[in-house]
Formats: structure tokens, C-alpha cells, sequence
């Protein structure tokens, strides 16, 4: 009885100390992180039209026009990280998101059934 209860205030101790550091190791980098969400979303937006290509969801045409959008986006990114020393501001960040959402609407109503424009 002792043991089990004595592993459990262990367990219990480290799991609040490995809780306590999460925190601070995520905010010592802010600005990482949030350009990552940025690529991440690019390239799973990318997945996606690759996979709605493959399985025949979207054609050709479809395809195209959607990476000429995504190819949009990139540039734009890379404008915005040239005007601030690569980096994006807050306002950059919600332009982008603010795209990739529309982008991201795009491309589901395409692979369900609805034209793209």
C-alpha cells in the first residue's frame, strides 16, 4: 500500500513539474511557431489538392488553378518577409490566414461537387 502510494505522489510530482515547463518553452520562441502554422497549412493544402487530383475529385484544370493560387500565396509570403527582415508582422500573419482560408473553402466546395472560380 505504501508503495502504490508513494509511486503515486511521483507520479503526480512529475507530471506537474513536466506541466509547468510547457508553457515557457513555448513562449520563448513566439514567432516560430506561428510561421510554421503558416508552412504547415501551405503544405497540407498542397496534400490536399494532390490527393483530389489523384482520386479524380478535381481535374486538371481544377488542379492548376488551385496551385496557382497556393504559388500566389507563397509569393506573397516571401514579399512580406523581404519588407520586414524575414519576418511577418501580426498584420501579415492574419492577410495570410485570411487567404488560406478562402483557399482552404476552395478547395473542399471543388472536391465536393461545387465550381471553382
Amino acid at each position: 500500500m505504501k508503495v502504490s502510494l508513494l509511486g503515486v505522489g511521483l507520479l503526480a510530482l512529475t507530471t506537474t513539474i513536466g506541466f509547468a515547463q510547457v508553457p515557457a518553452a513555448a513562449s520563448a520562441v513566439p514567432m516560430q511557431r506561428h510561421a510554421s502554422t503558416i508552412n504547415q497549412r501551405r503544405e497540407h493544402q498542397q496534400q490536399r489538392i494532390g490527393q483530389g487530383i489523384r482520386t479524380g475529385r478535381l481535374n486538371a484544370r481544377q488542379g492548376a488553378r488551385l496551385e496557382r493560387r497556393e504559388a500566389s500565396i507563397g509569393r506573397q509570403e516571401r514579399h512580406m518577409r523581404a519588407a520586414d527582415r524575414g519576418h511577418l508582422t501580426r498584420t501579415d500573419r492574419v492577410r495570410l490566414n485570411h487567404r488560406l482560408n478562402r483557399t482552404s473553402r476552395t478547395i473542399y466546395r471543388a472536391k465536393h461537387g461545387r465550381v471553382v472560380r
